[in-house]
């Protein structure tokens, strides 16, 4: 069975990442979205509620589950008994550095093998930065996120 660990902060999940997920989710038996603290990055959402949107948004998907997690992504993978991690490339410019990342885990946790998957190209300029931006600034992200994802960044951003 392939365990799928796909990482990131999701502050907060975009439809981006929903496409990437969905797919994964008909390719792989179980995939794990690792829902990662990130302190460092300062992230609007904190980690509960990055945890509870990406649960209700891919509550359709059976063989996802969502953790989050503080510790080192190589042992995370590792505790979860996972064997490919799962990262997306939006653009050339993200490969570079995805191409550090998976070369460190290859170190860290040599039995696991890094996957990269393309967004559909609908999403492929959608980041959660950009969502927070537009949001804060009060566009219209109906058609970047899902709808509960847009709701509460209304609500934490009237309250800040």
């Amino acid at each position: 069975m392939n365990t799928v660990v796909y990482p990131g902060t999701f502050d907060p999940i975009t439809n981006g990442h929903t496409d990437l997920i969905e797919r994964a989710a008909r390719m792989f038996d179980h995939i794990i979205v690792a829902v990662a603290a990130s302190p460092k990055k300062r992230p609007l959402l904190d980690l509960e509620t990055r945890v509870d949107l990406a649960q209700s948004v891919l509550g359709h998907l059976h063989n996802v589950e969502v953790v989050g997690f503080s510790n080192l992504l190589a042992d995370f993978v590792k505790e979860k008994r996972g064997n490919i991690i799962l990262r997306g490339l939006r653009a050339v410019s993200d490969f570079e550095y995805e191409f550090q990342l998976a070369n460190m885990n290859r170190v860290l946790a040599p039995n696991v093998e890094s996957l990269f998957l393309t967004p559909a190209e609908q999403y492929s300029y959608v980041s959660s930065t950009i969502v927070r931006e537009v949001s804060a600034l009060g566009g219209d992200i109906s058609t970047l996120v899902h709808p509960t994802v847009a709701n509460t960044l209304k609500k934490y951003q009237t309250e800040a």
